[in-house]
């Protein structure tokens, strides 16, 4: 047992020391990508054409590539996409069958090939030169037919892949995904796409739940339970029982929220006359609000940073207009 016990450690360890030497590896490139941007001027130009290329066109975006770099080419595509820019991947050998009917001179390619000599993309080159369809290239060879053949290329940094053969892309592919995620982005930060931009395209899972507005998860109107200044606390906690959401809001003679009575404040004021108190004596003044267009996810960070689990949704005046428990969030999927 002492002996298999051993051999598990040394295994352990091996793997453990691969999987350190990958993470390395995988870090020095980033840190090699971010060294150029900073210090290669027609690299960092390059990136910026791009964007401008991009943002300007009145087509859409098509990104090809084989193997490992098509696998990334998708991923950028449907970054693209979800972020406001309108993208759909093409491979090079569909689109050698047929597929290039789809790219239009409006459009633009992102072509993807580590070493810009991939011979499936020949093809797409052709075509983009016939018909006038700028070429944006993500390759680490600046003599290369792609590089050569592109409007923009942006030549990455020879980095050691991880594959211990330097044969499978790892550091590779990263680095292209790395680009392809800061052009996105940047054109995201363009368009001033937005939060309720992003919604539109994300209306499922939990990312769709964490980009609801409050006021789609609240309760409204006769739900919420409000009583006036003045009124006895008898009256307060047979409404709190009630609408069940351990708390009333306490409004004034405009109808504004001027304070809360938690469950915690029943227990501190509790006394014989308790009940006969008008309800301001008993409330907690200045109660954490937010206001219905506010995000769930943002509402969920609001209520661990301040430790409660009810708000109030009130509109700029300070009126309520909805009621808000943590369980509304947990039900929808947004923690």
């Amino acid at each position: 047992m002492a002996l298999t016990n051993v051999r598990l450690a040394n295994f352990d360890n091996t793997a453990l020391d691969s999987i350190s030497r990958t993470i390395n590896t995988a870090t020095n490139g980033i840190e090699a990508l971010a060294e150029q941007l900073a210090t290669d001027t027609t690299f960092a130009q390059s990136l910026i054409d791009a964007v401008e290329l991009i943002g300007d066109g009145h087509g859409r975006v098509v990104v090809s590539g084989v193997g490992k770099s098509g696998h990334i080419g998708r991923k950028i595509a449907a970054t693209l996409a979800s972020t406001g820019t309108s993208a759909y991947f093409v491979h090079p050998t569909e689109a050698s069958h047929g597929d290039l009917g789809m790219v239009t001179s409006d459009d633009v390619l992102i072509l993807l090939s580590w070493s810009g000599e991939t011979a499936e993309l020949a093809n797409m080159l052709t075509y983009a030169k016939r018909f006038k369809v700028p070429i944006v290239s993500i390759s680490s060879n600046r003599d290369s037919i792609l590089a050569r053949n592109s409007e923009i290329a942006l030549v990455l940094p020879k980095v050691p892949e991880a594959c211990p053969h330097g044969l499978a892309p790892t550091t590779s592919a990263m680095l292209q995904l790395a680009v392809g995620d800061a052009l996105a982005i940047a054109l995201l930060e363009r368009r001033g796409f937005s939060a309720e931009d992003f919604k539109t395209f994300h209306p499922g899972g939990k990312l769709g739940a964490q980009l609801r507005l409050v006021h789609e998860l609240a309760h409204l109107d006769d739900q919420m339970p409000l009583l006036a200044v003045g009124r006895p606390m008898s009256e307060a906690v047979i409404e709190m029982s009630a609408k069940g959401f351990g708390v009333i809001g306490i409004v004034d003679e405009a109808g504004l929220l001027v304070g809360v009575i938690t469950d915690g404040d029943l227990r501190r004021h509790m006394a014989g006359d308790l009940l006969s108190q008008p309800v301001e004596e008993v409330m907690s003044h200045h109660p954490k609000v937010v206001q219905k267009d506010l995000l769930a996810s943002a509402a969920m960070e609001f209520m661990e940073e301040h430790k409660v689990t009810v708000l109030f949704l009130v509109d700029e005046a300070g009126m309520p207009e909805g009621i808000l428990h943590i369980h509304d969030l947990l039900r929808a999927g947004v923690a």
